[in-house]
């Protein structure tokens, strides 16, 4: 297996004799054996020191540690024997970082005085732990290190040992072809190695059998560490693209798209798509295409609230910016979903907060920019005026659409999908006498006309009928009207500003109606 850009990084500072090295990861199994590994080929010892077992060398079992000395505990006197040792070793420390406080400036002090005894000796420390907390005074001191998550190929040679492990057990199937072992590996990135193997296991448990259907297995796993940040909520996928009606020239660019976050896209040279911005009217299925990208693509889907962010404390908002995307980013290749962006980073705030909501904004518009990690953005707004000019630039997002209020094809597919959703047969209605006279109305407008006129015929005790439907348009005042306005202006800004997400046919067929609704 290939080394990882932070193994070989790790290696490097080792043999540079960096006296303090901080490794951030939550694997701290998986740090250690590539530090071990390291260091037999360096030949050096390496010892391991915790606040329950003091001093101890690596690989030392629970029932030894118990019986050793428990004097090194105690950190000041753990550095103290480091300066004691002559031989060259790497000293591990977990979970060192509590100390590392100006509570705590003997340790801070000692490790300053230790860090110039060791640049002329072949002894390393290295402090492993989950979070970065360096006081100002080491930050010279000291050298991060990010460990990354597994990758494609760490993933892969687990799936493989499990395989191998459950080979010869007659009562588990294992049907792993290229395509499905491609699925599952793809599905369990941005998961811990032990994360992985348990959520592994639990499928073997749970189905006694491994295939791409246990995809939904590790979407709980990841579910699990979503809900736990507080900042996120996952969206359980419940619809698909064939409940959103028209919109076709979106569809055909999402489907396009559904493989380009595989390793066989990689291969092929293509980039991760980065992401969409839905423009338009309210009601027209913008946040329903969304929900929809989770099911096309397989991915989990996560809402970004950004009211979550915005916190009391002075930095807490910038703060948690910053977890929002290092978990977003954890549990990759995902999907983000940005609901209402215009009204989150409106261009108009930032004054009254101190410049807090701009410092959020901008370093989210930096992490548009750079991001390596396959996520996929995906925000709706509704008003252009309220959307900051920076985030339209080309190279944070790929493609902005504009969904405008559905043509008489797209009313049609509208009224087609709801009214089989709510379990009556559609061609037992006038569907083109409906879409005629809903000329202006949104697909929300559409749905709340269907509902309406279920409650007023199970009242009478009838059936559903295209007049029952009809009477209800005749009661609905659309949104295109109270707001007409606001939608010409909408419609005026994104003509050779925005792709439209109904194909040039459909907007053919009813372009006589929105030049008289215009």
């Amino acid at each position: 297996m290939a080394l990882s850009n932070q193994s070989k990084e790790l290696e490097i500072l080792i043999r540079a004799r960096y006296p303090i090295i901080y490794i951030v990861t939550w694997e701290e199994m998986r740090a250690i054996a590539e530090i071990t590994r390291i260091a037999q080929e360096r030949e050096k010892r390496v010892m391991e020191w915790s606040i329950t077992t003091g001093l101890v060398p690596a690989g030392t079992s629970l029932q030894s540690q118990k019986s050793r000395d428990g004097g090194t505990k105690d950190p000041l006197v753990a550095l103290d024997k480091i300066i004691d040792e002559i031989e060259p070793a790497i000293y591990i420390f977990k979970d060192m970082h509590p100390y590392l406080t100006r509570q705590s400036t003997t340790v801070v002090r000692r490790l300053r005085e230790i860090a110039q005894h060791l640049k002329h000796t072949q002894k390393t420390i290295i402090i492993v732990a989950p979070v970065a907390e360096i006081p100002m005074d080491l930050e010279k001191d000291i050298t991060v290190v990010d460990f990354d998550m597994p990758g494609h190929e760490e993933i892969e040679a687990l799936l493989s040992k499990i395989q191998q492990d459950v080979a010869s057990n007659p009562k588990i199937q294992v049907d792993l072809d290229p395509e499905s072992r491609e699925q599952l590996i793809s599905a369990a990135l941005g998961l811990t190695l032990n994360e992985a193997e348990n959520v592994f296991a639990k499928a073997l448990v749970t189905s006694r059998r491994l295939d791409s259907s246990q995809i939904m297995h590790i979407f709980a796993e990841k579910k699990q560490i979503i809900r736990k940040s507080g900042l996120l909520e996952y969206i359980d996928i419940s619809g698909d693209l064939n409940q959103v009606g028209g919109l076709d020239m979106l569809k055909d660019w999402l489907r396009k798209r559904t493989i380009a976050l595989s390793d066989k896209a990689r291969q092929f040279g293509l980039p991760s798509p980065r992401g969409i911005l839905l423009l338009g009217v309210q009601g027209c299925g913008k946040s329903l295409t969304a929900k929809a990208i989770g099911q096309l693509w397989n991915l989990p889907l996560m809402r970004f609230d950004v009211g979550r962010v915005f916190g009391s404390l002075v930095g807490s908002s910038e703060q948690n910016i910053r977890r929002a995307i290092q978990i977003v980013e954890s549990v990759a290749p995902a999907i983000l979903w940005i609901d209402e962006i215009d009204k989150a980073f409106s261009r108009q705030g930032g004054g009254s907060d101190g410049g807090t909501s701009t410092r959020v904004f901008g370093t989210f518009l930096t992490w548009l920019s750079e991001k390596k990690s396959p996520v996929f953005v995906i925000a709706t707004a509704n008003d252009i005026r309220n959307l900051p000019p920076e985030l339209l630039r080309k190279g944070r997002l790929d493609e902005i659409f504009f969904v405008d209020l559905p043509l008489e094809l797209e009313r049609i597919d509208i009224f087609r999908i709801h009214l089989a959703k709510r379990g009556r047969d559609p061609e037992k209605f006038d569907l083109a006498a409906l879409a005629n006279r809903t000329e202006g109305f949104s697909g929300a407008e559409i749905e709340e006309c269907i509902v309406s006129s279920l409650f007023d015929v199970f009242y009478e005790k009838h059936e559903l009928t295209t007049e029952a439907v009809l009477n209800s348009v005749r009661q609905t005042v659309p949104l295109s009207k109270t707001m007409q306005e606001e939608i010409h202006f909408l419609r005026t800004w994104c003509e050779g500003r925005a792709r439209n997400a109904t194909s040039p046919q459909v907007v053919a067929a009813g372009e006589r109606r929105r030049k008289l609704e215009i």
